[in-house]
């Protein structure tokens, strides 16, 4: 699965790739229609219990998704950030393998 696309452009091109509305797949994950439409515009975040839904309805990984999500969150941010998010990302890598190992201590 191609994770440059949003979260909501991957779950759109996955209900699209089946032939299905909005209104089935909202109707499987038992989730309001207009909520599985906000989703798929990114104007409204999915919790974990819906991305999990997600993936077991179109047989994805969770992995994948969470990592589609997951990674709008980071972009988004470091959108506003113009001239420094290179260096925060670099810097972002490093604290997270000092909070990995600062964790196993």
């Amino acid at each position: 699965m191609k994770t440059e696309k949003t979260f909501g452009d991957t779950v759109k091109k996955l209900r699209e790739e089946r032939n299905m509305p909005l209104r089935e797949v909202a109707e499987a994950l038992e989730i309001d229609t207009s909520m599985l439409g906000k989703i798929e515009k990114n104007s409204r975040k999915p919790s974990k219990q819906i991305i999990e839904k997600f993936a077991k309805f179109f047989k994805v990984s969770v992995k994948d998704l969470t990592i589609a999500f997951v990674s709008d969150t980071v972009a988004y941010q470091l959108m506003s950030e113009k001239n420094i998010s290179n260096e925060v990302l670099k810097v972002a890598e490093k604290k997270v393998k000092y909070l990995k190992r600062k964790k196993t201590s």
